[in-house]
């Protein structure tokens, strides 16, 4: 949450920094500012809504330097309004800061008492006073560091100083930090992708490291102030190549690449000439795997839901899901003979981070699935399987959870014939299976007019209601989870057979029912369900692969996605769920890309 940008540079800055703001966006945000360097003087522009308003106030009153920070804000401490967008300046100091400050109340009060005024109600304040206090008697660098030593919490911070004019400061702890190098700039970002326009050469920093950029060089420091040298990574030319084409919105666009994302995914783990798949050097010997722990967040976590019931039904291996916020907190018994997955799309997930964290403290093995190799948890991990869905834009995520259940599903698939928990003639079958998906992901997206009728029965609705059995319900959770986040509409996920254990109460005349029943063992319990449901007057809007299956004048709608087998049930049956969830939020006049008080990468816990 939240983006920084920073550049130190030989020319104007302002617009730079405003373009770079553009690209963070998608990590969702409130309001927006930037600060400059001009004639010895920190020259602040901030503003609550969006970049584009930022821009209108620097046309109307431009700011020069060749030195500046700049921010996107998704409110934590205090309301979303000028006064607490970020930067966060005295007369000495300029901060922009992502992240959480775990122990501002206590600092604040120390400041106040020593007859320090604050003007915010934010935490990132006392970052900027602590280090104005600080440069009394050191200079930035020595300040910088005397400052985070009092700070708890996760933060990322750019930094810049009036009497120190040439100079940007960055520091890591907890939320991301990337450092772009280009000739005669350079330049700090909240990720590559932030800099992309600007640079392909990247470096990361590690925890507790800080970084000082002058327009011609960049010095590294550990968490001792120790001068340190860091690797430079080039990004493909593929990373930075990203705009919407001819689709109106990203998630859409995502939406309809998932044929080729799912594609690239399967190429790039399967052998199709030896019909074997090519993930190699487990962390730990799979036969002596104990149990598998899958850890994630969101819609990270509903993938993980859905590979235990892979787990389980292919393998002889206990497993466990467990969200990451709890995890973190729960008095957990490791074991060396357990592994430990990680699920994040960003890689930067602040509570999966954390666990992972605790885990590598532990001394377990973890893996991680993430769609940015270059990440913090994907760094920090025994072992990375890359999702190879490119970048994903829409905060709503689409493509990268496609990519995550399908890696997920090919690991499942080659940790039970490792350990002969399946057959030589199944597993080639599966494989089998598992190339026919692309091309029913096509036969599933074209069916959007389709799902276009469907969401007009969403136009009056209060709520509603997803449900399935088995595998079918995470991805109930998953549909349930889309529709709330892009259209703000009430939605619950529920497992079918729970529904008279209380959700029925829910139910009136008229409301939207997604039944989610595919062809397998249990089709008729869930058929049993949806007469609960229609026998209350729920409106079924009913998912299905069962081409045998009629539907009878109760169901209000009904929707057939290709059948490949069980195992693949799920991924299909998540197609339709996401284009319903879309066009909902079209018909809402809702922001499909940036919904409201959410954020593409969470870093902040």
């Amino acid at each position: 949450m939240c983006g920084i940008i920073g550049i130190a540079s030989n020319k104007s800055v302002s617009m730079n920094i405003i373009n770079s703001l553009k690209k963070l966006e998608y990590r969702g945000y409130d309001s927006a500012g930037l600060a400059t360097l001009t004639n010895e003087s920190i020259n602040e522009k901030k503003c609550s809504g969006r970049v584009e308003e930022l821009e209108k106030i620097l046309f109307k009153t431009p700011s020069e330097g060749n030195i500046g920070i700049g921010h996107v804000r998704w409110a934590t401490h205090g309301v979303p309004n000028v006064i607490n967008a970020h930067p966060h300046s005295s007369e000495q100091v300029s901060v922009v800061h992502n992240g959480i400050i775990e122990n501002s109340d206590e600092i604040k009060k120390e400041l106040e008492a020593k007859g320090i005024k604050f003007k915010s109600q934010t935490d990132t304040e006392v970052v900027t006073l602590l280090i104005t206090e600080a440069l009394k008697i050191n200079k930035p660098l020595e300040s910088v560091f005397e400052t985070l030593k009092k700070l708890k919490g996760s933060f990322a911070l750019g930094i810049i100083f009036k009497n120190f004019s040439n100079i940007i400061i960055g520091a890591r702890r907890g939320s991301p930090l990337a450092v772009g190098y280009s000739k005669e700039e350079n330049y700090i970002g909240s990720d590559s992708y932030a800099l992309k326009s600007m640079t392909n050469k990247i470096s990361y920093l590690d925890d507790g490291e800080l970084c000082v950029l002058t327009k011609d060089e960049v010095n590294f420091y550990n968490k001792n102030l120790k001068k340190i040298n860091k690797k430079i990574l080039i990004m493909s030319e593929d990373e930075y190549s990203i705009d919407k084409g001819e689709y109106k919105h990203f998630m859409f666009k995502e939406i309809m690449e998932q044929p080729e994302t799912v594609k690239n995914c399967i190429d790039e783990y399967v052998d199709s000439l030896k019909n074997n798949i090519n993930i190699l050097n487990f962390p730990i010997d799979p036969q002596k795997i104990n149990k598998i722990v899958l850890i994630g967040c969101g819609t990270a976590y509903n993938s993980c839901i859905t590979a235990k019931y892979w787990l389980e039904e292919l393998t002889s291996i206990d497993v466990e899901i467990d969200i990451a916020s709890e995890f973190r907190y729960r008095k957990l018994k490791f074991n060396s003979n357990n592994l430990y997955i990680f699920v994040s799309q960003s890689g930067e997930t602040a509570d999966t981070a954390a666990a992972l964290d605790i885990c590598k403290k532990n001394n377990v093995k973890t893996c991680s699935i993430v769609n940015v190799i270059e990440s913090t948890i994907a760094r920090n991990s025994d072992w990375v399987l890359p999702i190879h869905a490119g970048t994903e834009i829409g905060v709503a995520s689409t493509k990268a959870f496609l990519g995550q259940l399908t890696v997920l599903y090919i690991l499942c698939l080659k940790l039970a014939f490792v350990r002969q928990d399946i057959n030589e003639k199944t597993y080639i079958k599966n494989i089998s299976n598992l190339k026919k998906l692309p091309d029913a992901i096509k036969k599933c997206l074209a069916g959007e007019n389709n799902v276009q009728l469907m969401a007009k029965e969403f136009i009056t609705a209060k709520g509603s209601m997803f449900l399935g059995r088995g595998s079918s319900f995470p991805i109930a959770l998953e549909g349930a989870l889309k529709l709330k986040e892009l259209s703000y509409l009430h939605a619950e996920g529920y497992p079918a057979g729970e529904m008279k254990h209380g959700p029925l109460a829910l139910i009136e005349e008229g409301l939207p029912v997604i039944v989610i029943a595919p062809k397998d063992k249990y089709f008729e319990k869930t058929i049993s369900n949806m007469q609960e449901v229609i026998a209350r007057g729920g409106k079924i809007l009913f998912i299905t692969d069962n081409k045998k299956e009629s539907l009878n004048e109760n169901i209000r709608f009904g929707l057939r996605v290709p059948h490949i087998d069980n195992l693949l049930s799920p991924i299909l049956l998540t197609l339709p769920l996401q284009m319903l969830a879309y066009h909902v939020a079209l018909i809402k006049n809702c922001d499909v890309d940036k919904p409201r008080n959410l954020a593409k990468s969470v870093t902040v816990e």
